[in-house]
């Protein structure tokens, strides 16, 4: 039942939002159906919690600890971004950037992404989770697109060729892990794509075939997860789209593609017999999380600087699971759960500077704390927060995943430093003046919504300095799961 609700829910939302949309309502119906679905999440956590992983559905959804805790925080942070995006989005339709029609396909495609992601997560079907992912592709590039501006629509347009290639190479992927499954456990159709199957018998998979299709799933789904260098949709998309759409693309969907890869990893790894896979995401981690870094300095605009932020964090991510191993492992979700808080607060109050500025270029925003202190602080201490400051979350995990770089590949320490003193640098140097200095905030028609904002930090900040005994054996036993 639990299941049924978190995956029936935004669907039955995506339904009364298609037809509702439009009405003065819209934004609070959008609001509650999101608050239902963390309900469910939140009770499909306790049920897996008393029970250990569920086998439902003639096996064709697989509930353990590793995407259960992506549910609980894809869940929290759709609710979040959903009570943020209200006035948000009447701010633009004020200003006359978006009429009711547009707003009741924002409405209804929010709540559409959000059932695509919940899809990804709990199918235990590889071939149902490549269809989740392409329907998350095709959400998004209609919500980056709202605007329909020249801008916007060339950002959608990049990002639906880019991410259409990459899931085009996923496709060819999940054909050869078909073909492996096939040859091993001698099923046909959708049953012969089951995880939880394919990872029984992973170390009688073919070597050869399994290598093959590992390179396809990993630059395919690498893709979504901005990876390099098949990353330049991701800055285009969070500039031109709405600032709630930028908040759960960072926040969610590279989360949800990286959880992907990373199945697929488990199952490589156990075919292959080695560390290759492993290398291959240290490779493209170390890779995107210099780039991303150095990147930040070319930025004018504030929604492209945080969203190569995205790029460089989750290149850390890619880096840390591809060390493998209790720790690493430990520190890849600690990072992305303190990331996604993080990134979502940021885009969060990023929205509002713009507003209040009537531009997104970060020379035309100034003074914010004096102008609207709750922005500006918000701003201020979200990019310290994202920076791995102590005594936020982010510098938990970064230090962890430090140590065991240093301990186990002292080689790649030297790129990490690097990237993350040249973001440092480059992020602190551009925020210091959007926030101090002489203020030049323009009146909002509606009042912002900024507790999501400060909510978030505080989540981050209370993980970086004590973590609760339930959540550290949470990620532990996902930790345990992804091995490595």
């Amino acid at each position: 039942m639990e299941l049924l609700m978190v995956l029936g829910l935004p669907l039955l939302g995506t339904l009364l939002l298609a037809l509702l949309g439009a009405r003065r309502f819209a934004a609070e119906l959008n609001v509650s159906m999101s608050f239902v679905t963390l309900i469910a999440a939140a009770l499909l956590v306790a049920r897996v919690i008393r029970h250990g992983p569920l086998l439902v559905w003639h096996d064709q959804f697989f509930v353990d600890s590793f995407n259960v805790f992506l549910v609980a925080l894809t869940a929290f942070v759709g609710l979040t971004t959903a009570i943020f995006s209200r006035p948000y989005m009447r701010i633009e339709e004020h200003r006359g950037r978006l009429n009711s029609r547009r707003l009741r396909l924002y409405h209804s495609m929010y709540q559409l992404f959000m059932a695509a992601m919940f899809l990804a997560l709990l199918t235990n079907n590889m071939g149902l989770l490549w269809v989740a992912m392409e329907a998350a592709t095709l959400t998004t590039v209609l919500l980056v697109s709202l605007y329909r501006t020249k801008a916007s629509l060339e950002a959608a347009w990049k990002y639906f060729i880019l991410c259409g290639v990459g899931i085009a190479l996923a496709l060819f992927g999940t054909i050869l892990l078909y073909f492996a499954a096939q040859q091993t456990l001698g099923q046909e159709g959708m049953t012969a794509l089951l995880w939880t199957h394919l990872n029984a018998v992973k170390g009688q998979l073919e070597p050869r075939v399994m290598g093959l299709a590992f390179v396809f799933l990993l630059v395919g789904y690498g893709t979504k997860v901005g990876l390099a260098p098949l990353h330049s949709w991701l800055p285009d998309a969070h500039a031109e789209g709405p600032t709630p759409v930028s908040a759960v693309l960072s926040g969610l969907l590279l989360n949800v593609a990286l959880y992907a890869v990373i199945r697929c990893k488990i199952l490589a790894e156990g075919s292959i017999g080695s560390i290759l896979p492993g290398r291959m995401l240290m490779g493209f981690g170390l890779l995107t999380a210099v780039l991303g870094a150095f990147f930040l300095w070319r930025q004018r605009d504030i929604k492209r600087l945080f969203g190569y932020s995205s790029i460089e964090h989750m290149g850390i991510i890619t880096f840390a699971f591809g060390l493998g191993g209790p720790v690493a492992n430990f520190a890849a979700l600690l990072h992305m759960t303190v990331h996604s808080l993080t990134k979502s607060s940021i885009f969060f109050t990023a929205g509002h500077a713009s507003q209040t500025a009537g531009t997104q270029r970060m020379d035309g925003i100034r003074g914010r704390v004096s102008g609207r202190p709750t922005i500006g602080w918000g701003l201020m201490l979200g990019s310290i927060a994202i920076l791995g400051m102590p005594p936020f979350g982010m510098f938990a995990s970064e230090f962890l995943i430090l140590i065991t770089a240093m301990r186990e590949h002292p080689w790649t320490t030297p790129f990490l430093l690097i990237a993350l003193a040249v973001a440092f640098a480059g992020i602190f140097s551009k925020v210091q003046p959007m926030v101090f200095g002489e203020s030049d905030a323009q009146p909002l028609p509606h009042s912002p919504a900024l507790v999501p904002v400060f909510v978030h930090l505080a989540m981050v900040l209370v993980l970086g300095l004590y973590m609760p005994p339930a959540l550290a054996e949470w990620y532990r036993a996902a930790a345990r799961l992804i091995g490595g």
